[in-house]
């Protein structure tokens, strides 16, 4: 599902970001697809505000970040509407065991559920990053819920293994920045 890009060749690119500690990451993703001269939007959940605050994210992509649906400027138009028309492709990550959950059950009640059920996935892709804890990998609901999603035409994004902040070591691991960019920039083409 090839997309469209923006009149230099860059794309429009939408970053969920999740309550999880693997957010600190999201920072360099940020910061190089913007290097790149992408046009890069990111929404938080509340829950990935007590990792790292909107202000990092506004700062890296000089953009405002979505956080609060209810708060948008006049417009005739939702601003999650407008922005999941816009985008060539959104990529959630980290994407939590409860974020799985609530995409598989269509809920839309924060902002990176609701821009991701708001886009036409034939014509942007959406991909998922999961990341948490080996054990919650493991558990079958998420296992359930990861194939569910890949049925329902997300794109889900294999978690490494490795050192994780529960001072474990297994499954579960958000893919590195870089992994992230070129799964984005594969995702464009």
């Amino acid at each position: 599902m090839p997309t469209t890009e923006t009149k230099d060749g860059t794309h429009r690119i939408l970053i969920g970001i999740c309550g999880g500690v693997a957010a600190y990451k999201m920072g360099e993703v940020v910061s190089t697809l913007v290097q790149a001269g992408h046009q890069v939007t990111v929404a938080m959940t509340r829950n990935a505000k007590r990792f790292v605050g909107p202000v990092t994210f506004r700062s890296l992509s000089g953009r405002e970040v979505f956080i609060n649906p209810w708060k948008h400027p006049e417009s005739p138009e939702s601003p999650h509407i407008a922005m999941a028309r816009d985008a060539d492709v959104m990529l959630v990550s980290p994407c939590t065991m409860d974020m799985l959950s609530k995409l598989v059950a269509g809920r839309a009640d924060d902002a990176v559920s609701l821009l991701a059920a708001s886009i036409d996935r034939s014509s942007c892709p959406v991909l998922l990053a999961p990341s948490m804890n080996a054990t919650m990998l493991r558990q079958p609901a998420t296992q359930r819920n990861m194939a569910t999603l890949a049925e329902d035409g997300f794109t889900i994004l294999s978690p490494g293994e490795g050192w994780q902040a529960c001072r474990t070591d297994g499954a579960g691991r958000m893919p590195e920045p870089s992994e992230l960019i070129a799964s984005i920039e594969s995702a464009c083409s």
